[in-house]
């Protein structure tokens, strides 16, 4: 490649470069060093004495003189090459010495460059061949912002495709999207695909980034992030010429993947962990506010609960407001005002609480604490706000009772509180009854004649049902979902041991029924195994949304209705599932 630099040609300082085209190899590639001067009159060029390499082309000599018209004056640019394909003769880092050329009586010399020699790569036998080439000088890279981050945490993957000089690309599409199993994960916008140069292998490229994603961990251990694939139209030279010397280049399609990446989050510390941490992780303010301190009875105020600044925003619940009796308070309007970017999301989350007071008087509202961790400091925060006091000046004054009082009234004489000694009975003798003609001697004779025709009704009846297969296995199917889903139904209304249940639940149910342990794998897998036990893709798709759900819920908000549907849903599928296994 030709360094072209468009300066002044008088007031031009002489420079040598030294430019390779790669500088990590294999033991049997070859690789082109290129010399350049950017002045005029070079003479007596030297290049290094390539120590541990061999030359196999060169020199070839070019020379690259233009000039360009400019407001303040005319600009002149010139460059004097010399190129040399070499290749290395050992392994390891080797070194390639200074070049030195005579300019105005000045000897001028190049920096030395260091190259890394690894052992031989397999080499098609056409060094030409376009698919060879391609992979040679495009590649798909996944890059992460950090690879050890705490769970809450924000990192991002970004996507880049490196293209040398040496080829063209003319059509890409993604054929196979990324997969962000056990992460929060949203799309960073990328304002267009501009086109930056970087390095990579320690060579130059040009890249773009294709997409970039903000990523959240929801939990502990060993996490992958699944490559993503493309289909890419490649022009790459052949090696040949046309008529007029122009080099002939062939489109060639070829699927490229990023390589497969592995996050490993960490557990937030238990040490100084507050009771009231709710999953808040960054470095945030909080604050509780009244927009009217001073109100008449029945006249609205708003209690304002707004946590900002930057973190897991969307993935904790903000803490609740106490109010006393008097003050009516309605369930809280959310509010969110965030921007996510590669840093992770900012702005603000707020709820507002309406509170209506009914009477004349003045009530405190108590303070209200929120804690985070901060994965910076690597330690727990909390912010406690003061207290908020309502001071209602109109309306109707409240009666207190009071409940200790006792109430004196006078006894009043019914005239039937002492009566005389009874001097005569009622009493009566014992009437004993003969068994034999008596009501139960004739249930009792009865009774054989009617159980014989009852218990001849009801083994019908139980042979018909023991001949239901489909009722039977209906029957087997819900008593089995209740076997497995007695724990989560004890757990409904505890938001995060509930779904921790339901998600124990199901797999307990597939490793009974399937004899693998399904915890340890990913939902693609168990997707796989349940499609090769033939069992229909919609109950397969409903199970997987139900450990989905399972797995997202536990860092969300949900109420008790929305976990009530969930474990019927859950219940339902353990249904569809045991009558397809």
């Amino acid at each position: 490649m030709l360094c072209i630099i468009t300066t002044n040609f008088v007031a031009q300082e002489a420079i040598l470069e030294a430019k390779v085209s790669k500088n990590k190899l294999g033991l049997n590639q070859r690789l082109r060093i290129e010399f350049s001067v950017n002045k005029q009159g070079g003479e007596d060029f030297t290049p290094p004495n390539f120590t541990n390499f061999k030359i196999v082309g060169g020199p070839s000599q070019s020379v690259s003189q233009s000039i360009v018209q400019t407001p303040s004056g005319r600009k002149v640019s010139f460059t004097q090459s010399y190129t040399y394909i070499i290749q290395p003769t050992k392994k390891g880092e080797l070194s390639i010495g200074r070049a030195s050329i005579e300019i105005d009586g000045k000897i001028i010399k190049s920096e030395p460059l260091k190259i890394i020699v690894l052992d031989a790569v397999e080499i098609p036998k056409d060094p030409n061949d376009p698919n060879y080439v391609a992979q040679q000088n495009i590649h798909l890279v996944a890059e992460i912002s950090k690879s050890r981050p705490y769970v809450g945490e924000g990192i991002y993957v970004e996507y880049r495709l490196y293209v040398s000089e040496n080829v063209s690309v003319y059509d890409t599409s993604v054929t196979e999207a990324p997969k962000y199993n056990g992460f929060w994960n949203q799309d960073i916008k990328i304002n267009g695909f501009p086109v930056k140069m970087g390095k990579y292998n320690g060579e130059d490229y040009r890249y773009i980034v294709l997409q970039k994603a903000l990523l959240i961990p929801t939990k502990s251990g060993k996490l992958e992030i699944e490559p993503m694939k493309m289909d890419i139209v490649i022009g790459v030279p052949t090696g040949r010429a046309d008529f007029f010397g122009n080099v002939i280049t062939r489109n060639v399609r070829k699927e490229f993947a990023s390589e497969k990446k592995i996050i490993n989050p960490k557990s937030l510390p238990l040490e100084g962990k507050p009771e009231n941490f709710n999953g808040a992780v960054g470095d945030f303010t909080f604050d509780v506010s009244l927009s009217k301190e001073i109100l008449k009875a029945n006249e609205t105020s708003q209690i304002k609960v707004a946590v900002s600044g930057r973190g897991n925003l969307k993935l904790f619940e903000l803490p609740t407001v106490e109010t006393p009796a008097e003050l009516e308070m309605y369930q809280p309007e959310r509010k969110e005002k965030v921007s996510v970017y590669a840093g992770g999301i900012s702005g603000e989350v707020s709820d507002s609480y309406t509170v209506v007071p009914q009477y004349k008087g003045k009530y405190k509202i108590p303070k209200v604490s929120f804690s985070y961790f901060n994965p910076k400091e690597k330690k727990y925060k909390t912010i406690a706000t003061e207290d908020l006091f309502v001071d209602v000046k109109e309306g109707k004054e409240l009666v207190k009772v009071d409940t200790n009082a006792i109430n004196k009234q006078n006894v009043v004489s019914t005239g039937k509180n002492f009566r005389y000694i009874a001097t005569k009975t009622t009493l009566k003798p014992i009437e004993t009854n003969n068994f034999f003609k008596s009501n139960l001697f004739y249930i009792l004779l009865l009774l054989p004649l009617i159980a014989i025709p009852i218990g001849i009704v009801i083994a019908k009846r139980n042979e018909e049902r023991s001949n239901d297969i489909v009722g039977n296995k209906l029957r087997r199917a819900n008593k089995l979902a209740k076997k497995y889903l007695s724990e989560a139904q004890k757990q409904l209304g505890k938001k995060e041991a509930f779904y921790e249940a339901l998600e124990r639940a199901l797999h307990n149910y597939l490793k009974a029924k399937l004899g693998i342990e399904t915890a340890d794998i990913s939902k693609e897998k168990i997707t796989e195994i349940l499609e090769k036990r033939n069992v229909n893709s919609t109950t397969i798709h409903q199970f997987i949304e139900v450990l989905k759900s399972s797995d997202f819920a536990r860092y969300t908000p949900f109420t008790a209705t929305q976990m009530k549907e969930e474990f019927e849903r859950a219940k339902e599928v353990i249904v569809q599932l045991d009558k397809q296994l």
